[in-house]
């Protein structure tokens, strides 16, 4: 039995037609989405180097559909990886403000991770976490008081599992993620996920012992939406 194709359908004007626009059609799209990738990553430049943030309802989504290419134009333009990711905690935390001032405090959390102890920490780890004794080796004994009695659920993370424990627990509207880097990204991208207004504050090291953060900042943070500014006892 012959498989041929009959050379009558090459030659038909209307089918010859319809592939020509077609591909012209995908050129066209391919060259709209590489100009898009190109636009967005000098958006991102822009936005880092000038300290300002350039349409950032739209860089948002560009950076969650189009990860992969978008950093590959970032590092082209001689954007790192930190600063990328850095950029995208930016975004998010901006992009979630208005929500998370017009979320009472009684349904906020503030998850901490268990680096911020000291190595010599006495507090032990329970079903809830790691319960602060406010022994005075670190900082959370000083910061805690001040965001419970302000209203806020706070917790001593040692890993994400908790995290997500709690939220299911307690139902939160809205939560401050504190940790380095990677760690706010993936509590940003939880909270995302299961519709939960999120911000993060960046610790000022990485490391999984005696880390560091700006507790001023993270006040800040949690002051958002309430009538009084919260800081620590001088």
């Amino acid at each position: 039995m012959s498989t041929e194709i009959p050379v009558a359908i090459f030659d038909n004007p209307v089918l010859n037609s319809i592939v020509l626009i077609l591909g012209e059609i995908a050129l066209l799209l391919l060259i709209l989405w590489v100009i898009f990738i190109a636009v967005t990553g000098i958006l991102i430049l822009l936005s880092i180097r000038r300290k300002k943030m350039y349409f950032p309802r739209i860089l948002r989504p560009a950076l969650s559909l189009m990860h992969g290419a978008v950093r590959v134009i970032c590092s082209i333009l001689g954007i790192d990886a930190v600063e990328l990711m850095t950029f995208m905690i930016t975004i998010d935390n901006q992009m979630n403000i208005n929500s998370f001032e017009k979320t009472p405090v009684t349904e906020r959390v503030i998850f901490f991770p268990q680096c911020l102890r000291s190595a010599e920490c006495p507090a032990h780890l329970t079903p809830e976490g790691i319960i602060c004794r406010n022994c005075g080796l670190c900082r959370l004994g000083e910061v805690i008081p001040v965001l419970e009695n302000a209203g806020y659920k706070v917790f001593i993370c040692p890993g994400s599992t908790l995290i997500k424990r709690m939220v299911k627990k307690y139902q939160p509207k809205a939560m401050i993620g504190v940790g380095c880097l990677t760690e706010v990204k993936e509590g940003l991208e939880l909270g995302r996920r299961i519709s939960m207004t999120t911000i993060g504050v960046v610790t000022l090291k990485d490391g999984c012992v005696e880390t560091d953060m700006d507790y001023n900042k993270l006040l800040e943070t949690a002051s958002l939406g309430l009538s009084k500014r919260l800081s620590l006892k001088k």
